[in-house]
């Protein structure tokens, strides 16, 4: 357990500004600041962070809350787990009790996977600069590649020795069981392993035996995968081994690099995409910081919008020989239609960024990369035009091949202005180009649109006809609950902002006579709920209602700070998207000179009306319920339910009296 002490420190420390954006470039919008959600692709930012409020919300798929839930979202951390890495991040000691056997053996295989990386990060690296071989060889090649040791303990590069089991029987020995070190890919399960039975060390062997170790990190700078080098000349042994997938990596999401250069991403609001891990960091050793890799895949969709989060301006850096050039061909249409300002720069002599920067001095690498980037289509289309010239045929195919390229870009101005760039270029008429780039538009666009044939759609109708069925009884479920919706959230609106404020009621003693007994609003809304046995429909409201009924059951009465920091995302989610956004009438009508009473002034009436509201649509989802159960009711049960009927119908009746309302039937 983590003192609550510490808790408030980290969370005073964590500055939902700062936590948010090391992750995302923020740009100041008012007294907010906003940037693109990292939490589901958009092009347009909505996602907006308040540090006066010290909350986040998205606009665009409804994230909302703290520094903590932030990093618990994004790192897909545990709360404690969330507030250790800010801990760290901020320089706070957290003391904890020490983990009994019985709390280690309840830790997620997830947890326990990000703890083999960390040890297997760290071995590797002992292990090149403490073992004779490690030095020899593996040390030996980073240096003779021409990295400085300040690059080498920056990258936490490391060796793996030749020998087949080094690295498993020093992990195994090290206290880490031999399944985490299989299900991690960094030990590899032999084919005598029986299946179901539990794995020893001898069922498993090392990975990466003989080659030089590049540890691969996530976001939040936790090592999650390895690329390894071989040192080998063999041409039969692959070059790179790359981690496989596993419950912490994710290749097609993780960029090498990006987490020791979204920082200088930021600040020059430019990325450089290069293909492998030397060349990113022979461009760190040349003090371009803000660089990344694909790590060893393909450039996706996903990996994009990681870098877009941070900027969308991209210059790619690819080799210069025939396979570089393949992929750049890849990697552009998908930057073009993410909305990325796409530049390309390509070396002399099919050098690539790391053996470009070998032969030339640290100035000369960066004045390159300065006087040589080239905007990408209109590089193509010169490039194109000139191979193209005198044949008609190759040309007029050039020419789609540019349509294409534009057609991605998403931009409507940016795609005119290139229209009218590559028309000059190409020398063809500018209207001839837009009508080519707006007919694969539509056509595009109506891609979506395009209907199936009868029997497919038949034949999907029957496939998912229970899923269906089961959706439409959801949906009528969530519109009941949809029905107490707004006198649930304004009641413990209420409770969280005003909960406190005395209000003066009407009441019995034992002997039936009448007091005015001065009562906190929280606690009459409490006790109305529990003298009718009225219980929230919507689980979100009933479990911030539990919150707050256990905080005041322990002397403590709970406000808005206390919801908002909550370790349960839905409690903190829910006060943010409900509470802190709605601001009394009084405020927003003040600049107009409206004066308006403030809602402290009319809390009594005001809860008091919340409070009918509910109870007459739970009279009336009764008397619904009793008339339901009346049409398959037997004989003899019929008088009791309509007496039931007549009951309810009564109450509802003085509750609608109390609401000023006339029901007309």
């Amino acid at each position: 357990m983590i003192p609550k002490e510490t808790i408030n420190k980290i969370f005073e420390a964590a500055r939902v500004e700062e936590v948010v954006g090391d992750f995302i470039t923020l740009k100041k919008r008012g007294v907010n600041l906003l940037g693109l959600c990292p939490f589901h692709g958009e092009k347009t930012p909505s996602f907006t962070v308040s540090p006066v409020k010290g909350i986040y919300k998205c606009f665009g798929c409804g994230k909302a809350g703290n520094s903590v839930n932030f990093i618990m979202d994004h790192l897909q951390l545990t709360y404690p787990e969330a507030l250790k890495w800010l801990a760290k991040k901020y320089s706070i000691e957290v003391v904890e009790k020490e983990i009994t056997p019985e709390e280690k053996e309840k830790q997620t295989e997830r947890d326990s996977m990000l703890i083999v990386m960390q040890y297997a990060q760290r071995y590797f690296s002992e292990n090149m600069h403490t073992t004779d071989e490690g030095k020899s060889i593996g040390l030996g090649y980073f240096v003779e590649r021409g990295l400085s040791n300040n690059i080498i303990e920056k990258f936490q590069l490391g060796y793996s020795s030749q020998e087949r089991r080094a690295f498993t029987e020093a992990a195994v020995k090290a206290g880490y069981q031999p399944k985490y070190l299989a299900s991690t890919g960094m030990s590899i399960l032999s084919n005598n392993h029986v299946e179901g039975t539990e794995i020893t060390v001898k069922d498993v062997f090392d990975r990466y035996a003989g080659r030089v170790m590049f540890p691969i990190q996530d976001d939040g700078g936790r090592v999650v995968a390895f690329g390894g080098r071989t040192l080998s000349s063999d041409k039969k042994v692959a070059k790179y081994i790359n981690s496989p997938e596993t419950d912490i990596y994710n290749k097609s999401k993780i960029l090498y690099g990006l987490w020791l250069g979204k920082k200088s991403i930021q600040q020059t609001d430019l990325c450089y995409l290069v293909e492998g891990y030397m060349d990113v960091i022979a461009m760190h050793q040349a003090g371009i910081e803000n660089v990344v890799a694909s790590s060893g895949t393909s450039l996706t969709i996903e990996q994009i919008k990681s870098i877009h989060r941070f900027t969308k301006n991209i210059v790619v850096l690819y080799d210069g020989d025939e396979a570089g050039q393949k992929a750049s061909n890849r990697a552009i249409p998908l930057l073009l239609e993410e909305g990325m300002n796409v530049k390309l720069l390509m070396f002399p002599d099919n050098d690539d960024p790391d053996s470009f920067s070998r032969k030339v001095t640290i100035e000369e690498f960066k004045n390159y990369l300065e006087k040589n980037v080239q905007d990408f289509l209109l590089f193509k289309a010169k490039k194109l035009n000139v191979e193209t010239k005198n044949d008609p045929i190759k040309r007029a195919g050039v020419i789609k091949d540019i349509v294409e390229s534009i057609a991605l870009i998403p931009d409507n101005i940016i795609r005119s202005i290139y229209v009218k760039d590559c028309a000059n270029v190409m020398e063809i008429e500018e209207s001839i180009l837009q009508m080519e780039v707006n007919k694969i538009r539509r056509k595009a666009g109506s891609k979506g649109n395009t209907g199936t044939s009868a029997q497919d759609q038949s034949q999907t109708f029957n496939e998912n006809k229970n899923v269906f069925t089961e959706d439409l009884t959801q949906e009528k479920e969530e519109k009941e609950i949809l029905k107490f919706d707004n006198e649930e959230k304004e009641l413990l609106r209420i409770m969280i902002t005003h909960g406190n404020v005395l209000i003066n009621i009407d009441a019995e003693d034992s002997e039936n006579e009448d007091h005015s007994l001065e009562i906190a609003v929280a606690e009459y809304i409490l006790f109305e709920l529990w003298r009718d046995e009225i219980v929230f429909e919507n689980p979100i409201h009933q479990t911030v209602l539990d919150e707050y009924i256990s905080e005041l059951a322990n002397q403590r009465l709970p406000d808005l700070q206390h919801f908002s920091n909550s370790q349960n995302p839905l409690i903190s989610t829910f006060v943010i998207n409900h509470i802190h956004s709605n601001h009394e009438l009084s405020v927003r009508w003040k600049s107009f000179g409206v004066l308006v009473s403030t809602e402290v002034s009319n809390i009594k009436k005001g809860t008091q009306h919340l409070l009918f509201s509910l109870k007459e649509k739970k009279l009336n989802q009764y008397i619904l319920e009793k008339q339901d159960l009346l049409k398959t009711s037997a004989d003899e049960e019929t008088q009791g339910i309509l007496r039931d009927i007549l009951h309810l119908t009564t109450l509802k009746s003085r509750v609608n009296k109390l609401l000023g309302r006339i029901v007309i039937k």
